[in-house]
């Protein structure tokens, strides 16, 4: 088939956080199954913008990703130069669009229509009602109702990750066209014990034979670190490593949290972490830490278990139910008293801890590989364009 994944962001631009990596996980996966998949993606790169060619195809792992370059309207993705390429979108066979409240979804959507395309939607953990009126209530339900209502409710599919996901868009009251369920891939990265790949600060934490907690992914108000700060003293032994970007300039705040709660000196901001460095956090942390308040998957969660190491997450994260079926981990409340127990008492017991992360590495593989995915996610679009053929 002829597939276009269209996403406001795209590697390199890591920074922008799980999407990315699961959404080329995935058009890798469908172009190794012998699909011809194209990526329209923009040159951002949080405040900045990629060094990459703009508007000619650029190859990477069989996929050919094509960027264009924002001229304004930054927060909204706004990309012209893109609009004469989505001219062209018959083609195409499927275009699966990747985010919600942003014009490259919005444009893609209007011209597959005008085409005669099947168009998917994932809406990537932003259609949660709590977290739209936490955030730009006014400025995202006018784009709901003036555009998105629209590109929603004549898609030939909702593309959820989790059940989680699509319960969350459902108390949006949309009409949603049929959703597939179909979870993000992992890839285990394992690292090869080199102490020499490492940065100085992760090298430090890895060598330590103290324990230390992982939070791995974007420094954001919904991923309730602070919170996870404010358990740290009921773990007196444990150290806690924060990494990710911190696009909200919310470090600051958390390092005074972690002041005024006496457990600065065992709270590490590491920034973004990638290669070895990511790969050896993951390697050697006692347990990786989720509490937020909304996540529609939980891509470190996923990366966690590949790498052999338990978890615990809130109730809001959409792999909460997984873990608790598996016993890969603990689902806790997100209060700070509960989080602290449930880490106290994960931490007293290294060989459970153990063997919730040999639970967690087998339920990844069998579940998780991204070839599985793929053929799942092909399975969707065949569907879809068999079902439109047959009327």
């Amino acid at each position: 088939m002829r597939l276009l994944h269209v996403v406001p962001t795209y590697l390199p631009a890591w920074r922008h956080g799980g999407p990315i990596r699961a959404v080329h996980g995935l058009a890798r996966s469908l172009a190794a199954r012998g699909h011809a998949v194209e990526v329209f993606t923009t040159d951002l790169h949080g405040p900045g913008r990629l060094d990459v060619p703009l508007g000619a195809p650029v190859e990477i792992d069989g996929v050919s990703v094509r960027y264009f370059p924002v001229r304004s309207l930054r927060r909204l993705s706004y990309a012209p130069a893109m609009r004469a390429a989505l001219r062209d979108l018959s083609r195409f066979d499927f275009v699966h669009l990747h985010s919600v409240f942003l014009w490259p979804t919005l444009a893609a959507a209007r011209e597959a229509e005008r085409a005669g395309v099947p168009w998917l939607v994932a809406p990537r953990g932003m259609l949660v009602p709590e977290l739209i009126a936490a955030r730009g209530r006014l400025r995202k339900t006018l784009w709901l109702r003036c555009f998105e209502r629209r590109t929603i409710e004549r898609a030939a599919g909702f593309h959820a990750t989790t059940e989680l996901e699509a319960r969350d868009a459902e108390r949006l009251g949309l009409r949603l066209p049929p959703v597939y369920v179909v979870p993000n891939g992992v890839e285990a990265e394992p690292w090869s014990d080199d102490l020499a790949t490492l940065s100085g600060t992760v090298r430090a934490l890895v060598v330590d034979p103290r324990p230390f907690i992982l939070a791995l992914g974007r420094v954001s108000w919904k991923k309730g670190l602070d919170r996870l700060i404010e358990a740290m003293p009921a773990v007196p032994g444990a150290r806690l490593a924060i990494a990710g970007n911190d696009e909200e300039r919310l470090v600051p705040r958390l390092e005074r949290l972690a002041a005024e709660k006496g457990v600065r000196d065992r709270v590490h901001f590491l920034g973004p972490v990638d290669g070895a460095d990511k790969a050896a956090l993951l390697a050697r942390c006692a347990l990786l830490a989720m509490p937020s308040t909304s996540e529609n998957f939980g891509n470190s969660l996923l990366e966690a278990m590949a790498a052999g190491r338990p978890v615990l997450a809130t109730p809001g994260v959409g792999l909460a139910p997984l873990i608790a079926e598996v016993g890969c981990g603990r689902v806790s409340e997100g209060d700070p008293a509960s989080l602290g127990a449930a880490l106290r008492e994960m931490l007293a017991d290294p060989p459970a801890l153990d063997e919730m992360g040999r639970r967690g590495q087998r339920a990844a593989e069998e579940r998780y590989g991204w070839p599985g995915i793929a053929a799942r996610m092909e399975a969707v679009y065949e569907e879809i364009v068999a079902s439109r053929r047959a009327r």
